[in-house]
């Protein structure tokens, strides 16, 4: 039997989600930035004294007879990023460095103080 290494895309993507504010980012520029934060150097998870790309963080090691589910297409959650045509937006605006609501006519973030232009 032999095995291989797989990258675990979703699970690198689910945590970049979770941890990341994509509020004021298009579709090309969040795809940018994942790119860039896989890339970054990170220690080694197995030995703390060397480094990896943190790609390499997201590899596991598969049977080779394993198949690798290429789609994920079992169910889709709407994450409310794209609306219904004629849906009211409402008027809210999100802080650019934490993410809190706001008012659109805010001037500073209620939460962290940030200036909302």
């Amino acid at each position: 039997m032999m095995m291989m290494k797989v990258f675990n895309s979703k699970a690198a993507a689910e945590e970049y989600m979770s941890s990341h504010t994509l509020t004021f980012s298009t579709p090309e520029l969040t795809l940018l930035r994942y790119s860039f934060w896989l890339g970054d150097i990170i220690p080694d998870p197995h030995n703390k004294e060397n480094t990896i790309p943190r790609m390499m963080s997201y590899m596991e090691e598969k049977d080779e007879n394993t198949i690798v589910k290429i789609i994920d297409d079992d169910k889709y959650v709407p994450t409310g990023a794209v609306r219904k045509i004629g849906q009211k937006i409402p008027n809210i605006k999100y802080c650019s460095e934490c993410g809190k609501e706001n008012s659109a006519d805010a001037r500073f973030c209620v939460e962290c103080g940030e200036n909302q232009k």
